[in-house]
This record gives structure tokens, sequence and C-alpha cells, in this order.
């Protein structure tokens, strides 16, 4: 009897009316989304969605040297761009609570615990203590000014050439089997400092 009811609520009119004004409210959502996207200008979005992509790109980018992209180039540099490119949502959270939570463990940890501490950890956690104790000098005037803009295009023009050097010329850096995608996220995180860039004087 109970299995009974089960199947008679699963196949309940009033619950699929339910689901169905759920997905009629999504598509307004959606709706008024690209409406708003549009008014906002395609800069705006296009600065925003390069701010998003760029940033993904240096993590990715980080990601890979701490795995198989063993390389003598300065990667820690990653961990500045990401400070000075990182989404306001994303930069505001981490920089309240939750990120000094997240510090404050990496600190105990490293402290006391320094076998239990992976390697791999050394710069998420030096980025975490970057944006919980950075002056905002450094959080909120030059994040949002061209001289943050200057060192991300500083620091992805390094990675590149660095790149392209130890990968023996730039045909190869796009030829080798770890050297595409390598230099896609290089690329991409070139891409965001120059957009702004000509936005800026233009």
């Amino acid at each position: 009897m109970g299995r009974m009811d089960f199947l008679a609520m699963k196949t309940d009119p009033a619950a699929a009316d339910l689901i169905n004004s759920d997905i009629k409210d999504l598509k307004v959502a959606a709706k008024r989304l690209i409406s708003d996207a549009t008014k906002l200008g395609g800069l705006g979005f296009g600065t925003s969605f390069l701010k998003w992509v760029a940033s993904f790109a240096a993590i990715y980018l980080l990601i890979l040297d701490r795995t198989n992209w063993r390389t003598n180039m300065l990667t820690a540099l990653l961990v500045p761009y990401i400070f000075f490119s990182f989404p306001s949502v994303l930069f505001n959270f981490f920089r309240g609570e939750v990120g000094k939570w997240i510090a404050f463990i990496a600190v105990v940890l490293r402290l006391f615990f320094p076998r239990h501490f992976p390697d791999w950890l050394e710069m998420p956690g030096s980025l975490i203590l970057l944006l919980v104790v950075s002056p905002s000098f450094f959080a909120h005037t030059l994040r949002h000014n061209v001289v943050g803009v200057v060192i991300c295009l500083a620091i992805a023009c390094y990675l590149l050439q660095e790149h392209i050097r130890a990968s023996g010329g730039f045909r190869n850096s796009f030829t080798r089997s770890n050297g595409v995608s390598n230099t896609v996220g290089i690329v991409l995180i070139l891409v965001y400092p120059v957009w702004l860039l000509v936005l800026h004087f233009v």
C-alpha cells in the first residue's frame, strides 16, 4: 500500500504543474539575464567574461605546474596574476570570513604538521594568504587600476616567452603533446590584460 501511495505521489498532476511552473520561471530568469547582459553592453559583458576566463586559465596553469608541467619558469607569478584578475565576487568571498578560516587552517597545518602539508598546497595557500592579508591599497585601488592590468600583462608576457623558450621555439610550443594546452592557457591569460589596455586607451 505504501508503494502505491508513493507512485501516486510521483505522478500527481499538482507536482507536475509545480515543476512546469518552476521551468517557466527559469526561462523567464534566463531571458532577463540575456536582456540585462545586452543592456550592459557588449564591451562590459566581454570584459567580465574575459576576467573569469583569465582567472580560471591561471588557476589551470597553476594546477598543471603542480602536477606534470615541471619547468624552471617562475610560475609563482601566477599567484599575483590571479590576485589582480580574480572576479570581484570570488575575491570578496575569499577575502571575508571564509578566506580567513582557510588561511588559519593552512598556517596551522604548515606550522605544526609540516609533514602532512603537501607541496601542491603551497601556491593555493599563498594565494589565500595574499587575498586575506593584502592592504586595501592593493585589494581595492591597484586591482581596479591600470597598474594592476600592466602587472598582469607583464606576468603573461614573461610566462609566454619563457614557455616558448622552454619548448624549443614557437612551433614546438604548439606541436608538443603537453605544449598545446599550456600555450592555450598562457594565451588566455594574455588576452585579458591586452583587452583592458585597448579599452583604456581607445
